[in-house]
């Protein structure tokens, strides 16, 4: 029977202790489509008091890892690339939208979008790669 990619999602979720950790919300999820959020709070930023660029990374590949998912193929980044446009604070509530752009063979490209709920502000914007391994996500847990 196939997944959903909202069975898909949920089933991720339960196993993603960072995800959790960090409080990212997956929301919307479709066919190489996902979005997911979060809100800085103090111990994400860093010394210069915004939130630390490895943070807003984990979001993005967060989005993208949902995405690349959604269809029930195992599937794991090889390769992203980011960029930090403009700095999050403590209490922006963040949203990564993520988008699959091209496909050949068993990779896919995504790109990500990290945008400041409110006024849309784009904070950072990654370009990745995945790779279909197979298997099926929701049975493997």
């Amino acid at each position: 029977m196939a997944q959903s990619p909202e069975d898909v999602s949920a089933a991720m979720h339960a196993r993603d202790d960072v995800a959790r950790l960090l409080g990212i919300e997956i929301g919307e999820v479709a066919a190489d489509r996902a979005t997911a959020s979060m809100t800085v709070t103090e111990p994400m930023t860093n010394g210069l008091d915004v939130c630390h660029g490895g943070l807003l990374f984990t979001l993005a590949d967060t989005a993208m890892a949902y995405a690349s998912n959604s269809d029930d193929a195992r599937s794991f980044s090889t390769t992203a690339s980011i960029e930090w446009l403009n700095p999050a604070h403590i209490g922006d509530h963040l949203t990564a939208s993520c988008a699959a752009v091209a496909r050949r063979g068993r990779n896919t490209v995504y790109d990500v979008e990290v945008r400041r709920d409110g006024d849309g502000v784009v904070i950072a914007l990654l370009r990745g790669q995945t790779l279909t391994v197979g298997g099926s996500v929701v049975k493997n847990f």
